[in-house]
């Protein structure tokens, strides 16, 4: 009873989407501080381990004499002798006076915390910028097709496939130990992560089929993309610096395992549930121009955190001589800060007007991108992080319920090609970002990068302006219409033989 009470809930349901999102994002962020490291250390130490000890050989010549013993008793270069063995020192005395600025010479690098390997350092930007941005390119080609899928199989099957591609990409990243792997396991991500976030969002869509519910509903599972994020890289630095690097990944496994378990209870994997109506094609949902602007500021808002994953670690590790717990303690602002500003603005935007929250979030996240350079330290970076992590929670939490919204008004309600499109300009950005952020920083300088995004971001929020009242279809507009005191009763009794909630007495309760 407990199981078709459950089935029934359309909570589990969010539930369910809350974890997978979760879950993904966790994974997502928890690399972004162990691979610059990982890397820096098992290649740059690597390769100069064989240059380390014909570099030790030449030592011994300046150490034995030594110089520093015979500075104190014999600095005034007197006759006096202290002790009978150190008078082959006296002798030498005069020439050996040139010695001593060399151990002062290589002692200057001890103390100070920067890695060595500047020029390492700097290709590293490229590589690992394409280590994150694969994850993005794969999801951003495998979307189209789950969107298909998801219409003629429904959202079950997407969803559990996620959760397998998604366990089997965090146990290869556990045991990965080159670059190659890594970047296999992370374009494995992307194709797991596809079939989630579609799946879900669009499953959510179906289950809350009014608008002011299905911002709500939106909002709780972007927080649980937030949380993800949230999670993640200090998760991940503080793990692989105390415990190592498979340990965080280990923990991942775990969770998506007791994950599954949910989707077992919750869903119906094995059900296929086509839609009762044909969705609208991908390509003419492109050719809207509502959506495709919605889908700008998607995929622009969050190319700007996506730039900042692979290229602020390091430019941490040249400039603040950070340790490897605060490369991902240095993300913790944002994230705690999209936590906030994607359930406060769940609610709060369908209020003050979406495409108005999605304008000043806009604006918010460039003018927090132009002020990351200035930081000094990692408590420099609060203010700018948190700004960001908050503008761009404002962003997806009005952009994700309004894509869901313009498919109601202008297109047939099947919710599976519009969540694609809105993962791709997700995707987009955050395959855009690192592939180009690392190139750039290598050519004109990380300062610069954060100058050329924040004035993208900030030229593109008047365009928001445009979403503030779409147009309808004829059709539509009595139905959809805000006017309309049966807004919500005509609006919902469409759905009435969805086969949602997920159990075989959805028509009756319906009824």
């Amino acid at each position: 009873r407990w199981l078709v009470a459950g089935r029934a809930s359309r909570r589990l349901v969010l539930v369910v989407v809350f974890v997978a999102l979760l879950l993904d994002n966790m994974l997502l962020t928890v690399v972004v501080p162990i691979v610059p490291t990982f890397l820096y250390t098992t290649e740059y130490e690597g390769t100069n381990s064989s240059v380390a000890p014909a570099r030790t050989e030449p030592a011994p010549p300046a150490l034995k004499a030594p110089p520093f013993s015979s500075m104190f008793s014999y600095f005034d270069n007197s006759t006096v002798t202290v002790s009978g063995s150190m008078s082959a020192v006296d002798l030498a005395n005069g020439t050996e006076s040139s010695h001593p600025p060399q151990p002062l010479a290589s002692s200057p690098p001890l103390p100070s915390g920067c890695p060595e390997g500047k020029e390492f350092l700097a290709k590293e930007n490229i590589r690992v910028g394409l280590l994150f941005a694969s994850k993005a390119l794969v999801q951003l080609v495998t979307n189209p097709f789950v969107g298909l899928l998801t219409n003629r199989i429904g959202y079950h099957i997407p969803m559990f496939i996620g959760f397998i591609i998604m366990f089997l990409s965090t146990v290869m990243f556990a045991f990965s130990g080159t670059y190659t792997l890594l970047f296999i396991a992370r374009a494995l991500q992307g194709i797991g992560s596809s079939f989630s976030s579609v799946a879900g969002l669009g499953m959510l869509a179906s289950v809350y089929t009014d608008d002011f519910e299905r911002g709500n509903a939106m909002g709780i599972a972007l927080g649980g993309l937030a949380l993800g994020v949230l999670i993640g890289a200090p998760f991940g630095s503080v793990m692989y610096a105390f415990v190592g690097k498979s340990s965080p990944f280990l923990v991942l496994a775990f969770l998506a395992l007791l994950d599954g378990a949910l989707q077992l209870c919750i869903l119906q994997p094995s059900k296929i549930s086509p839609e009762s109506t044909k969705g609208t094609p991908v390509f003419t949902l492109l050719r809207d121009p509502y959506i495709l602007v919605a889908a700008g500021a998607l995929c622009f808002s969050n190319m700007g955190v996506a730039m900042l994953e692979p290229t602020l670690p390091i430019w941490m590790m040249q400039t603040m001589c950070s340790p490897k717990w605060q490369l991902g303690m240095a993300f913790l602002p944002a994230s705690i800060s999209y936590l906030i500003g994607t359930n406060l603005f769940g609610i709060l935007a369908n209020k003050m007007g979406r495409w108005l929250c999605s304008l000043i979030g806009m604006a918010v996240v460039g003018i927090s991108l132009l002020c990351v350079p200035l930081a000094k330290n990692i408590y420099g970076l609060i203010g700018p992080n948190s700004g960001l992590g908050f503008a761009i929670g404002m962003v997806d939490s009005s952009m994700m319920p309004i894509m869901g919204y313009l498919v109601d008004l202008r297109h047939t309600s099947v919710y599976g090609n519009v969540y694609a499109i809105a993962d791709v300009a997700f995707c987009m950005g955050f395959a855009i970002g690192p592939s180009t952020g690392g190139a750039i920083v290598r050519a004109i300088g990380f300062p610069r990068l954060m100058i050329i995004i924040g004035v993208i971001n900030i030229a593109y929020a008047p365009l928001c302006w445009y979403l503030r009242n779409p147009t309808a279809k004829e059709e539509k507009i009595a139905i959809l219409s805000q006017e309309c005191p049966m807004q919500t009763k005509s609006y919902t009794t469409q759905k009435t033989l969805r086969d949602f909630p997920l159990t075989d007495d959805s028509d009756v309760e319906a009824e």
